[in-house]
């Protein structure tokens, strides 16, 4: 990726003194595929080449949201989608988690393009989950006290409307739900600063490239996923051991 693409999450190992290799935190496609394969099943598309707009060159409608039945599904945004995505694969009652793009305009956008912020795009996963083992609200309780929903567009050093905090509704119930635990995490005072987390009905979501899929689980050693993604998954897991898959 160019300088003017790197991201602040590269930013940050270089101030650590972890940018140990080229492609270190935000990687292109063609470093992260030679590095890590593709990801089966994952829906994304890592081979696709780049519009003039920034969307990849396939069908411009995103996928219909497929269902299974008694599930549901949340489609969710709280930064970095690599640690969103590490944390709910470790729930009870979650069946998938696929990290992509929503609430944007570019259609199937890449990974480059939405870096930039020019595409209305968040990094988002999409979850399936069974409710008669885990709520919707309780997700998102989860999603309230793993990230920061009190900075807007931003989270730590991820600056740009696609690391903003977003629940993307599907049902005029999860549009309640969302909005019930915002007022229950106000009332409990836990930011000292107001919620900013966008609450809309869902448009659309564009799976991302292959490479993006189980990030944390296939790229333990990356100096990105061991400084921070893996501290954040291990405060996870000691504050919610009762909602972790056994």
């Amino acid at each position: 990726m160019s300088n003017e693409k790197t991201t602040r999450r590269s930013l940050l190992l270089t101030s650590l003194g972890a940018l140990i290799a080229a492609g270190v935190g935000c990687w292109s496609p063609s470093a992260a595929q030679q590095t890590t394969g593709t990801a089966a099943g994952a829906g994304g598309s890592g081979g696709s080449t780049e519009g003039k707009d920034g969307s990849k060159n396939m069908s411009d409608a995103p996928a219909p949201v497929q269902v299974p039945e008694g599930k549901e599904i949340a489609t969710l945004a709280a930064g970095c989608f690599w640690c969103v995505e590490a944390i709910f694969l470790d729930l009870k009652g979650v069946e998938r988690v696929v990290s992509g793009y929503s609430g944007g305009t570019v259609p199937n956008p890449t990974y480059e393009a939405v870096c930039t912020g020019l595409t209305g795009h968040a990094e988002a996963v999409q979850i399936t989950f069974d409710p008669k083992v885990i709520s919707f609200a309780d997700i998102l309780r989860v999603f309230f006290t793993t990230h920061d929903p009190t900075t807007l567009n931003r989270q730590g050093p991820d600056v740009g409307t696609q690391y903003r905090s977003g629940i993307f509704y599907h049902s005029p119930e999860q549009k309640k739900a969302a909005e019930a635990v915002i007022k229950e995490v106000t009332h409990e005072k836990l930011y000292r600063n107001p919620i900013v987390t966008e609450v809309t009905p869902f448009r659309n979501f564009y799976p991302a490239e292959d490479y993006h899929q189980n990030y944390f689980a296939r790229n333990p050693e990356q100096a990105y996923c061991r400084m921070v993604i893996e501290p954040k998954v291990l405060k996870f897991r000691q504050k919610y051991r009762h909602l972790l898959k056994k």
